[in-house]
């Protein structure tokens, strides 16, 4: 059977320019889910399971209102509240699973298809430290890949970055390879480049079985490395700032850039 999912195995990479330079990479893998096709899986796999507990898993309540309903539902109301057409096509969530219970992820991304196969948006799902989720929904202006786009910051992450930021994404959607670089601008130009990028493999018992040895307790190092990379900012003394209110909505817009443009609008 010829699936739409399938497994990213790759690097994250971030990199602050300012005040003083700091750098992180580390080896990741993610999931690529078709919300049609979970179930199918779940019900073909040994070692991945939908909202119950497995070695591998994915629980709805994770992500959007943490409701546990529908995330595509969940997804087409965000898409509907940005004012962007979409016609009920494929709907696929790049994320990592549940590792023997638990997870954190710092981004979580949806692209959001047409019925006629061209990627119509992306919902970019982000998660802190504080339990708090807020999500940039994004319209395409074209199926060349890198795709651009831009927003505005408006969603506490870090406690060593305030909000007066611009986004900028930068994306190759789903194929033989994926990649999501974000730049992170103020008025002094740009601060920090984030990236992840990965290779697709299939998504078969084998593999998950592989990444297990590869990749031990993927998720429970991510939380540890972002916690230890906070003790490294705090010891090279950059300023902490106040954690202010999480947005009024949950969704906030952005916009498609020009397929040559490689900066960000200051608003």
């Amino acid at each position: 059977m010829s699936l739409n999912s399938a497994l990213y195995v790759g690097r994250v990479r971030h990199h602050r320019f300012r005040p003083k330079q700091h750098a992180l990479s580390y080896a990741v893998f993610w999931t690529l889910l078709d919300l049609d096709e979970i179930d199918g899986l779940a019900a073909r796999l040994r070692l991945f399971s939908r909202n119950r507990f497995n070695l591998y898993s994915f629980r709805d309540a994770d992500y959007g209102d943490r409701s546990g309903r529908s995330l595509r539902a969940q997804a087409e109301e965000a898409l509907a509240s940005a004012g962007i057409a979409w016609d009920g096509g494929p709907i696929r969530l790049l994320t990592m699973p549940r590792i023997l219970g638990y997870a954190f992820n710092p981004i979580s991304t949806y692209f959001c298809y047409g019925r006629d196969g061209s990627l119509r948006a992306t919902i970019y799902e982000v998660h802190n430290t504080f339990g708090e989720i807020h999500s940039y929904v994004a319209p395409t202006d074209s199926d060349a890949a890198p795709l651009r786009q831009s927003a505005r910051k408006v969603f506490h992450v870090s406690p060593f970055m305030g909000l007066a930021m611009r986004y900028a994404f930068q994306v190759e959607p789903p194929g033989a390879r994926v990649s999501l670089a974000i730049d992170g601008h103020d008025d002094d130009g740009r601060l920090i480049a984030t990236s992840l990028s990965g290779t697709r493999r299939d998504f078969s018992d084998a593999t998950l079985l592989r990444l297990l040895a590869s990749h031990p307790l993927l998720t429970l190092k991510v939380t540890a490395a972002i916690h230890w990379h906070a003790l490294r900012l705090l010891a090279k003394r950059i300023r902490w700032q106040p954690h202010p209110a999480p947005p009024d909505t949950p969704v906030s817009l952005g916009t498609a850039l020009p397929h040559h443009s490689r900066g960000t609008a200051r608003s």
